[in-house]
């Protein structure tokens, strides 16, 4: 109660916590899951097909919805749709935790469709309400997903042990019910009037542009690269010897270096000409994470920093490339709905994809060379993606 009477006769702090607490909602709730995929495709019957598409329908989830995020926001306000976008991620937990398999899929669905709402929105809130701490408030949302997501990969096996997946997995309504109820007073206050209507770019090149292919498959198959960890690391490292916890440990290892490029590499950027060598070096990295996987997975800690690094890297390079190659705001709008549909698209491909090649191979192998091989190609989209020049200069 004096909580609440702080925040309300406080504005500004309680918009900030919600904020974070939106952000930190964001990520745990799905990324949890692949620590637990034995149980529940146990429980299920469900093969490495089945169990990866539940990685893959947060996914599917993305790129059908992101789109929407902004209408949604200019019927009804910002800060009511991230309160429906909050209401879905609760609904859908509790949904994907009791019932049959058709629950487990729908309630994953579901929190897909209210991850990507907030995925969507959370920025132009930023950029709205804060346009002078963009960057740093950025940095600090980034981070809050991280950490969530890290500490639960952490935590959600012991948690397990004692109550069981279903329960398990039901605990992590918490934080968005916490983040719900904390945004409600801004809700409230939302006359539907803040909202973000997309300015849509009809006959922009982008899609014609070479450039912008670059930038679409960079973010791709980093984000490709990001979910078959997510999904399948665990399974990994359980089959390498690891046991179910020291696995979700390096799992959670692996989210939590995964923030430290948010924090740093802003800085590195601005002392650069172009971002071709952080790019490729980034690329490398991770790739280079992949074949030690494969070769050595004994030595996980290591492989789990450096993939964590280069690819978190990769993710926020992507993502300053759509505004840094656009010319215009209507460009940067047309390049970030080619890029995030196209990109989320193959990233929804890859858990699917490498749970099919390790039914068929019995092995995790073929896999991590699979991946190893979409960081070499990478590597050379981001010698081109990271050039100094912008969709229509060259």
């Amino acid at each position: 109660m004096l909580m609440w009477k702080y925040l309300r006769a406080n504005p500004q702090t309680a918009l900030l916590l919600g904020i974070v607490l939106i952000a930190a909602s964001l990520r745990a709730p799905f990324t949890v899951v692949p620590a637990l995929l034995g149980p529940i495709g146990s429980d299920f019957g469900l093969n490495s097909v089945g169990t990866g598409a539940l990685t893959t329908l947060p996914l599917i989830a993305f790129a059908m919805i992101s789109s929407f995020g902004g209408q949604i926001s200019g019927r009804l306000g910002l800060e009511r749709a991230l309160a429906i976008a909050l209401a879905a991620i609760i609904v859908g937990i509790a949904l994907r935790s009791f019932g049959s398999v058709s629950n487990l899929f729908a309630g994953t669905a579901i929190i897909g469709v209210g991850v990507a709402i907030g995925n969507v929105l959370l920025p132009s809130l930023v950029k709205r309400d804060f346009p002078l701490h963009i960057a740093s408030l950025t940095g600090a949302y980034v981070l809050a997903m991280n950490i969530s997501a890290g500490l639960g990969s952490a935590a959600v096996v012991p948690m397990a042990d004692v109550l069981g997946w279903r329960h398990a997995l039901l605990c992590f309504a918490a934080l968005p019910v916490i983040a719900l109820v904390v945004w409600m007073m801004q809700a409230r206050s939302d006359n539907g009037t803040g909202g973000v209507t997309p300015e849509v770019a009809r006959g922009s090149p982008v899609w014609r542009s070479p450039l912008a292919w670059q930038v679409t498959l960079f973010l791709g198959l980093n984000s490709a690269a990001n979910y078959v960890m997510l999904g399948w690391l665990p399974a990994i490292l359980i089959d390498a010897g690891f046991s179910p916890t020291r696995a979700g440990s390096m799992h959670g290892v692996l989210f939590l270096a995964s923030a430290l490029p948010a924090l740093c590499l802003g800085m590195v950027l601005r002392r650069v000409r172009d971002q071709r060598g952080v790019a490729l070096a980034m690329s490398l990295l991770w790739c280079a994470s992949m074949l030690g996987l494969m070769v050595a997975p004994q030595h996980a800690l290591l492989w789990a920093i450096m993939f964590g690094i280069g690819n978190g890297a990769g993710f926020v390079l992507a993502l300053s490339f759509i505004a840094l190659r656009a010319s215009t705001t209507r460009q940067a709008a047309a390049l970030s709905g080619m890029a995030q549909c196209i990109g989320y698209s193959i990233a929804a491909l890859g858990p699917v994809v490498t749970g099919a090649l390790h039914d068929a191979s019995g092995q995790w192998a073929l896999p991590l060379a699979l991946c190893a091989v979409m960081g070499i190609i990478q590597s050379f989209l981001a010698v081109r993606a990271g050039r100094n020049i912008q969709i229509g200069t060259t």
